[in-house]
């Protein structure tokens, strides 16, 4: 049944939609809105304020501490590292960078330690403060919405899962494309709404505002003046990474920036992952192995390190 949004699509600017979802992950009620002229995903109204949440509330609600355990560290550096393998293609030679979203710092030290000039900005303030001090890291604390760097400074930039928490990501994405040098390289990553590796009742949750599957991203980078690159799915199609590059000039926003059978394409892939599906599948169980494998080997590895910085530096020894 059609509906209408509080808000305009963020894409499109439409307010015709239909209801994915009313519960998120937690058992809350979240009503999830699908636009029928593009297929863009969110939730409708925002479950709470964008700004205070994450600048106060975000990482004791899902981390609990500041101050990452060990075995969370050693997560977050093997994380690092595949991000780093993604984008090594672009790191032949130094390069000014900037991570939006510098989270507990692990991917910015990994590429500060390679030799490049790494900026970031975090806008937690106790978890960019932790990791500013941890790993010695050129940090701005805030929102890239409001982050002052100069215009045409950045060789790369990576958002990894932050795009899809903003309030704005249409304006977030043109932000960005004002900070790349004309040849520079945007690379953008968001978790998939066409993914199926998760259970169904996780696929929402408040954290998210927006739901992006490889259509909709591209598309929004297009109407901010991006055009893609290349992209590539993770192993489990849970995530999307886009790599942009600097169109010449901004699109002009009076187009129609619809896509066609989008949104029933992403409404069938969401509606018919149910939990007998879903759990039919060896898939979900070989995850959770995974899962308690990778645990009881993370009590082992974090053992016999002086702090954090040691067991990150152990880890990106030889990339």
């Amino acid at each position: 049944m059609s509906e209408t949004s509080s808000t305009p699509c963020n894409l499109c600017g439409g307010n015709h939609v239909a209801v994915l979802s009313m519960r998120s992950r937690s058992g809350a009620e979240l009503r999830t809105v699908i636009c029928k002229d593009c297929g863009l995903v969110w939730s409708d109204p925002f479950p709470h304020d964008p700004r205070q949440f994450y600048e106060e509330d975000y990482r004791l609600e899902y981390k609990n501490t500041y101050a990452p355990k060990a075995k969370h560290i050693l997560r977050a550096g093997r994380v690092a590292v595949t991000r780093h393998e993604k984008i090594k293609h672009l790191l032949d030679k130094p390069q000014t960078m900037l991570d939006v979203g510098t989270g507990g710092g692990e991917f910015a030290y990994l590429i500060k330690s390679l030799g490049h000039d790494l900026h970031g900005i975090e806008p937690n303030k106790g978890y960019g403060q932790y990791s500013a001090a941890q790993y010695d890291l050129n940090l701005q604390f805030g929102f890239i919405q409001d982050a002052q760097f100069e215009e045409s400074s950045f060789d790369v930039i990576t958002i990894w899962h932050v795009l899809e928490h903003t309030e704005d990501p249409f304006f977030v994405l043109g932000k960005l494309r004002s900070l790349l040098k004309p040849d520079g390289v945007l690379v953008v990553e968001v978790p998939n709404i066409e993914a199926t590796c998760q259970s169904p009742s996780s696929t929402f949750h408040e954290a998210h505002l927006y739901n992006f599957n490889l259509a909709t991203l591209r598309r929004m980078g297009e109407k901010a003046g991006l055009l893609e690159d290349r992209h590539v799915f993770s192993e489990d199609g849970g995530n999307v990474t886009l790599f942009f590059k600097k169109a010449e000039s901004v699109a002009d926003q009076a187009a129609s920036w619809g896509i066609p059978e989008n949104a029933e394409r992403i409404t069938a892939i969401v509606r018919g992952h149910t939990n007998l599906r879903h759990y039919m599948r060896a898939a979900p169980y070989l995850r959770f192995i995974k899962r308690m494998t990778r645990s009881l080997f993370e009590n082992r590895d974090v053992k016999g390190f002086e702090n954090n910085k040691s067991l990150l530096d152990q880890l990106y020894r030889g990339l």
